[in-house]
């Protein structure tokens, strides 16, 4: 007598039958620093062009890529493990300065802190919490 399967056994079960991660369309790649995987549309693609990783944000230059979170914790982790000259098939180890300018914060701004914010903020009138809203009309 033959055995069946049971339904959905033999599947990962971050997997749907199809093969795609459950609520991702598109590509699905994995990040070199965390290991997670996630749409090639959230992580930024890196080459390596002439012994330096290379951010390729439009996904559109030739070669061999790798992938990573826009994160800088995800790029430093990716540094510590050596994974970029691994993924990239190359000898000897990487530039990764572009990365850095690209994803660390600028210096003497916070961690997280979007810079757009400050010109919002400074054009905003102060107000004065014990003020009444509206002045009393003589």
């Amino acid at each position: 007598m033959a055995r069946t399967r049971e339904p959905g056994r033999g599947v990962a079960p971050d997997r749907d039958r199809r093969g795609s991660v459950h609520g991702v369309h598109g590509p699905v790649r994995t990040c070199i620093g965390c290991r997670s995987r996630a749409s090639a549309s959230e992580l930024l693609r890196v080459v390596a062009v002439d012994g330096i990783a290379d951010p390729d944000p439009r996904h559109r230059k030739p070669g061999r890529g790798a992938w990573v979170h826009p994160d800088p914790d995800c790029l430093n982790r990716a540094e510590r493990r050596s994974a970029f000259p691994r993924a990239l098939r190359v000898p000897g180890p990487l530039d990764t300065g572009a990365l850095h300018a690209l994803l660390d914060p600028a210096p003497g701004s916070p961690a997280g802190h979007d810079r757009r914010d400050d010109r919002r903020v400074s054009t905003r009138k102060q107000v004065d919490p014990h003020e009444p809203a509206v002045k009393p009309s003589r």
